[in-house]
């Protein structure tokens, strides 16, 4: 029978926590717009509001300085970009950039807060 010493314990339960994690942060998914046309606080709110609204919406985040609109997803929901552009474009707004990232709507607002 093989001994393990605390060292080897520490690393194997360290790689397994380090699995669950990298599992649980790729589940996140955020729909990340850049946006042309928002110049107020009213226009970043209304397109924040509707996009809250949607059911597949777990957090929005609305950067009214860098023109940046992030809609995370709930776990396991979909919205496709033509969606998100269609709303942005009714609202009165153009869609300059979209992509799905992997960083939720908090970490977004936190890295543009940094840049400020």
């Amino acid at each position: 029978m093989k001994t393990f010493h605390i060292k080897q314990i520490l690393t194997i339960c360290l790689a397994g926590l380090a699995v669950i994690s990298g599992i649980a942060q790729a589940a996140i998914q955020t729909i990340k717009v850049e946006v042309n046309g928002m110049v107020c606080a009213f226009c970043a709110q209304g397109i924040e509001k509707k996009m809250r609204s949607l059911t597949q919406t777990q957090d929005v985040y609305v950067d009214l300085k860098n023109k940046v609109v992030a809609v995370q997803l709930k776990d396991g929901q979909k919205l496709s970009h033509d969606t998100v552009k269609d709303l942005i474009k009714d609202a009165g707004y153009d869609v300059t950039k979209i992509e799905t990232v992997g960083d939720s709507a908090q970490q977004i607002r936190a890295t543009t807060r940094a840049r400020k």
